[in-house]
């Protein structure tokens, strides 16, 4: 029999799997061989829950002060202690610590008491909240088995408010700010960046000159500005909307920049044709063929511009021009760190800097991985 008559062979179950996956499948496939993506997925995924419902997580109520305890330092958790008979049973505890004073300088000192103890136990009752914002209920993961005893630990301020909870809480604020604000940049680049590569001509000159003032423009003053532009007398809730907006629409422009490009290149291919001869509308043609075909390399995009917005939220409420109290975030928990006197008393009011670092890291690790998988084909 020659070479020519021999019948062609089979396909392995491999190249028929990978042959008949879809889009996402294989943008996953190619994800999980990413570890640091993946455990970027797992930090994020984390962070989110925490983000949702924060009270649960904390020990103390945010906003309740406590003149007997501050700049209290960080109480280890201890999981289990050793009885009398030398046996080693768990029960969960914190050492407790007396607050005396310097006789010469009078400053706070806080010791150490090895004989006492603070027992706590999982899913304790505490103080009141609601959880998802819907539900009455003062369980809470961990907690003192007293609840007129408080636990710190990552310490207090300088109000003797307890900095772990006050960070779970701005957790909250920080990261459903990147989510909201780069939804609406979202919106907004998607919108006018497809109509801009779709359509062409005129429409397209003007936007893309207003995309080159935008990003022309010197992101930090603008922030500062228009930040500064706020009423200070008006709502928290309202404070945070204008803040995010005001995030928003300056984060558009790049990521319509990307869809423009993509709708450049994608308007001539077959399957547009075919679809606008079938007659189907410019709209449905854009949002039902177009968009769907790239909407990989939009995720990694968004992904990536998340942290940017954490970023932008937290150096405004550092610099008194973002949130401002009794709003509790990340940036605004950083705004007690800025003297000399407290990093030398209490050098745990960094720890809401350390947050920003990890939820950061994390989702650049996601972002990169997503990137990457957007395109199997190419690995």
């Amino acid at each position: 029999m020659t070479a020519a008559a021999l019948p062609p062979s089979a396909p392995t179950p491999a190249v028929s799997r990978f042959a008949s996956a879809s889009q996402w499948q294989l943008v996953w496939w190619s994800f999980r061989k990413h570890k640091l993506a993946m455990l970027g997925a797992i930090v994020t995924l984390m962070i989110y829950i925490v983000a949702a419902i924060p009270d649960f997580f904390a020990t103390t109520d945010p906003s309740q002060q406590n003149a007997r305890a501050v700049y209290h330092p960080p109480q280890g958790l201890h999981l289990f202690v050793t009885e009398a008979d030398g046996r080693t049973s768990f029960r969960p505890h914190v050492k407790q610590m007396q607050l005396r004073r310097d006789p010469v300088t009078l400053a706070p000192i806080y010791q150490v008491d090895p004989t006492r103890t603070i027992d706590l136990r999982f899913f304790a009752e505490g103080y009141p909240y609601h959880l998802f914002g819907l539900i009455p209920t003062r369980i809470h993961l961990i907690g003192s088995t007293d609840p007129r005893q408080q636990i710190f630990f990552l310490g207090s301020d300088r109000l003797g408010r307890d900095v772990w909870s006050r960070i779970l809480k701005g957790c909250q604020i920080s990261m459903s700010i990147g989510l909201v604000g780069v939804a609406m940049s979202l919106l907004i680049g998607i919108l006018l960046g497809s109509i801009s590569g779709y359509y062409g001509g005129r429409i397209d000159f003007v936007i893309q000159r207003v995309i080159e003032f935008i990003l022309a423009l010197p992101t930090i003053p603008i922030w500062l500005a228009l930040a500064a532009a706020l009423p200070q007398n008006w709502p928290a809730l309202l404070h945070y909307f204008m803040i995010t907006l005001i995030l928003s629409l300056i984060g558009w422009a790049q990521l319509a920049r990307v869809v423009r490009g993509r709708f450049l290149s994608l308007r001539t291919e077959d399957f547009v044709t075919a679809a606008r001869l079938d007659g189907a509308s410019e709209m449905r043609i854009i949002f039902r063929h177009m968009l769907p075909s790239f909407m990989s390399h939009i995720v990694a995009s968004v992904t990536l511009a998340i942290p940017a917005m954490i970023l932008a939220e937290t150096a405004l409420s550092f610099l008194g021009l973002g949130l401002q109290p009794p709003v509790i975030s990340w940036g605004v928990l950083l705004r007690e760190a800025q003297n000399i006197r407290s990093i030398v008393t209490a050098p745990w009011l960094f720890a809401p800097g350390a947050a920003v670092v990890v939820a950061v890291l994390a989702l650049n690790f996601l972002g990169d991985g997503l990137r990457d998988a957007a395109d199997p084909y190419n690995k």
